[in-house]
Formats: C-alpha cells, sequence, structure tokens
C-alpha cells in the first residue's frame, strides 16, 4: 500500500508539472499568434502610407486641409469652442531652460568625468546636464 501511495505522489507532481508547462505553451502560442497579427496590420498601414489619396485623407482628417478650391467650415459652438473633432499639430519643441553658455559649461564639466562606452555615450545628454 505504501509503494502504490508513493507511486501516486510522485505521479501527480510529475502530472501537476506537465499540466502546468502545456499551459504555458499555449499561452505563448496565444502571444505569438496575436504579435504575427499585429505584424500583418502594421505592414498594411505601411503599404496604405505608400498610397497618395490615403496620405490625403489623413491630412484632410488631421489637420483640416482641403485643396485648393474648396471651402473648409467649421462649427463653433456657443461657448465659442470648435465643435467635433478638431486636428492639431503637436506643440513645438520648447527652448531649453538653459543659455547657450550654460550648455558649454555643462560639457565642460562632462569633460571631467571618465569616458563611457559609446553605446551610453548620448551628445544631447552631455549638453544638457549642468
Amino acid at each position: 500500500m505504501a509503494v502504490v501511495v508513493l507511486l501516486v505522489a510522485s505521479y501527480t507532481a510529475t502530472l501537476h508539472a506537465w499540466w502546468q508547462q502545456r499551459s504555458e505553451i499555449s499561452a505563448l502560442e496565444q502571444a505569438n499568434r496575436q504579435a504575427e497579427q499585429d505584424i500583418d496590420e502594421l505592414h498594411d498601414e505601411i503599404d496604405r502610407w505608400d498610397d497618395p489619396a490615403f496620405i490625403k485623407q489623413q491630412a484632410r482628417d488631421r489637420f483640416g486641409w482641403v485643396m485648393p478650391g474648396e471651402v473648409g467650415y467649421r462649427v463653433i459652438g456657443v461657448d465659442g469652442q470648435l465643435q467635433g473633432e478638431v486636428g492639431r499639430l503637436d506643440d513645438p519643441p520648447s527652448q531649453a531652460d538653459r543659455a547657450w553658455y550654460g550648455k558649454l559649461w555643462g560639457s565642460v564639466e562632462q569633460a571631467g568625468e571618465p569616458p563611457t562606452s559609446p553605446e551610453e555615450q548620448n551628445p544631447d545628454e552631455v549638453l544638457e546636464n549642468p
């Protein structure tokens, strides 16, 4: 009887490990299928950007552009705000708070530190560090 209980206990642990590995494998296979589907969708989007008509449509939708000879309309609400989706350009990058001589002094201070490997060194960070 003790031998049977010992065999059942050892097989139970093995069966549990097998079952857990099978569930991990199926989850990873599902993640692979999802990643392949995402890649296909991105390739389709890249192909759409090669079409001039798609680019014109995106410019119209995102920025509110109109073709020469067309009249563009915007609906303004009672509160004076534009109604509906309004395409906006991103804000321009802000100027650095420090003047040019502050950046220059930061590069002088950085020059006194030991060199880093080329993968870690970023010229923009060298100029921005105080």
